[in-house]
């Protein structure tokens, strides 16, 4: 690689189709990519082209191979992901709104985050087919309808989870409230420790803790999701850097690339292009 970009091989297609409940959709191929860990404010539904994938979710470790397999990642919770091959991963996502299942759910998605479902598969893949072509909105909307109800009784179904120790901690949930409503602005450490009446170093204890990474990653990770939603609105990186709460531009270039596997400038450039 040069110049801190993503290799040769790394392609990648995203854009936000006009079908309710779908935030984004996102398709790439990696070779080299690792994603830090982070988070969501949507469930992340992927499948993979061909390849493999290891992963963790909630500090938990899990691998995907083949085609054969779905993998459900809940809003909130920190997770990961890196190629095991030399060849890479092929994947397709569907980033779908927080409100598209229950919250209840989530502790089971923690726990049993991939299924064994070649239907479920099939159907994923059918509508990643109806999506990339805009005047299938309405077939995009039944297919998704079937998905949620599928995926609804695969969680169902799983064991009652673990109690998290993510809703334990009140002083890292004030912190992560805090955060959330700094986004653009930020603060500093002393600030937010003064806010809480807390120790720094204590506040981010609690915060690692619970939520699986350091307040600082958090609050970068909230910001590229928010890039990525103007981007693909066609706002240009160096407004989308000022208007998120990076320095610069260079500064979303170097972070955006970490997270996403790709430059600003290329993500931005996919928008509109549905990757069939």
């Amino acid at each position: 690689m040069t110049g801190g970009g993503p290799p040769r091989t790394t392609t990648v297609s995203a854009w936000r189709p006009s079908v309710p409940g779908v935030a984004e959709v996102f398709h790439a191929h990696f070779t080299e990519h690792a994603y830090p860990t982070h988070t969501h404010d949507t469930w992340a539904l992927m499948i993979l082209n061909d390849g493999a994938v290891d992963f963790a979710c909630d500090r938990h470790r899990h691998g995907v191979t083949g085609s054969d397999t779905v993998v459900l990642l809940p809003p909130g919770v920190p997770h990961d992901g890196r190629t095991v091959t030399a060849s890479g991963f092929r994947k397709r996502v569907l980033y779908l709104d927080a409100g598209m299942l229950p919250e209840g759910l989530t502790g089971r998605a923690v726990d049993g985050p991939v299924f064994g479902d070649e239907l479920l598969r099939h159907r994923i893949h059918q509508l990643h087919t109806a999506l990339g072509h805009p005047g299938d909105a309405f077939e995009a909307e039944s297919r998704l309808s079937f998905i949620r109800e599928r995926l609804r009784r695969h969680l169902a179904a799983l064991p009652l989870p673990r109690v998290p120790g993510r809703e334990a901690n009140r002083m890292a949930a004030a912190l992560r409230d805090l955060l959330d409503s700094r986004i653009p602005s930020g603060l500093s450490l002393r600030e937010a420790a003064a806010v809480l009446h807390a120790h720094p170093t204590h506040l981010i204890r609690c915060f690692k803790q619970t939520y699986g990474l350091p307040p600082h990653a958090y609050l970068t990770g909230r910001r590229i999701e928010r890039a990525r939603r103007l981007l693909l609105d066609g706002r240009r990186p160096v407004e989308v850097a000022a208007s998120v709460g990076f320095h610069d531009q260079a500064h979303l270039h170097r972070h955006f690339t970490r997270h996403v596997g790709t430059t600003p400038a290329r993500y931005a450039a996919t928008r509109g292009r549905a990757s069939r």
